[in-house]
């Protein structure tokens, strides 16, 4: 497995969402980053365009890939479990062609309307991956996938790690944890986004109980004041990182209370920000995450 650097401060694909990923990895060169986390998508749009596998190690040119998202709806089981092995083995693939150490996968559904529309007791209008179920049943079905996404990723010597989305049914830092701990995987593990913890309930003080050997990758972000319901993140997280209601110093400190040494980076769901001249933002967001890890 790709080996890591300690507190890297890396460049994510928001803070340049619109640009291509040969423009994505120029920004994060320029503005001093030390690797990337990008998109899959990004990665097979550059090979659709009669790019070789070649010529994409050739436009990092040594610049390390983190981490290569996403594979959604990771409790998707009977009938949608053959889907969920076939996007899984695509991303795998492609994150083993650019040399990636991971890739993330997150709870589902991702439609938090279809969350809201279950907790108001309303007819089903899309994919509700284990809402229906108890909470045993969605941590033993959630898990149990996780040990097996964990087992192929092995296969292309790939990290996994999780990401729980703030609305989803198992969004906690404990429900986190608990599905770690029962998959038992040594190449499976976690990134801590400060919005998803935010929004789904959880304080600083939760996160720095945590075993910093469970965490993979820290996303560095903020958010509008959230009052209960189901989180909508188009709207909260429409904030540029710094400006909004978290701590980012706290939370910041409650990573580092774990013991955790790895990678770091600046997430940026700010629309403003992201039509702006990319090379300026992401030269002020690798400043704000040198100001906060490295200081």
């Amino acid at each position: 497995m790709m080996p890591q650097a300690e507190n890297a401060l890396i460049f994510n694909t928001t803070a340049a969402k619109h640009a291509t990923l040969a423009i994505e990895v120029d920004v994060a060169r320029y503005a001093g980053f030390k690797g990337i986390e990008t998109t899959a998508a990004k990665v097979q749009s550059y090979l659709n365009a009669d790019h070789s596998v070649a010529d994409l190690k050739a436009a990092l040119s040594g610049l390390p890939v983190y981490g290569i998202g996403t594979v959604l709806d990771i409790e998707r089981h009977g009938d949608d479990a053959r889907s969920l092995i076939s996007d899984a083995r695509a991303i795998f693939e492609l994150a083993h062609h650019v040399g990636a150490g991971g890739v993330q996968v997150i709870t589902g559904p991702l439609d938090h309307l279809e969350v809201a529309r279950f907790r108001e007791a309303k007819p089903k209008a899309g994919y509700r991956g284990v809402l229906d179920y108890k909470e045993e049943e969605r941590i033993e079905i959630t898990a149990g996938n996780l040990k097996m996404l964990a087992e192929i990723a092995r296969e292309f010597d790939l990290i996994v790690y999780l990401e729980a989305l703030a609305w989803s049914p198992l969004n906690s830092l404990a429900h986190q944890v608990t599905l770690l701990r029962k998959a038992n995987q040594d190449n499976l593990k976690m990134v801590v986004d400060y919005w998803h913890c935010y929004a789904s309930g959880d304080h600083p003080e939760d996160l720095a109980r945590i075993d910093g050997n469970l965490i993979y990758g820290v996303h560095v972000c903020d958010s509008l004041p959230f009052t209960g319901g189901v989180p909508n993140e188009s709207v909260l997280r429409d904030i540029p990182t710094g400006e909004g209601v978290l701590d980012l110093k706290a939370w910041t400190d409650a990573v580092k209370a774990t013991g955790y040494t790895g990678w770091w980076c600046s997430e940026t769901f700010c629309r403003k920000l992201q039509q702006e001249n990319s090379y300026d933002v992401a030269s002020q967001m690798r400043a704000q995450l040198a100001s906060l890890i490295l200081s």
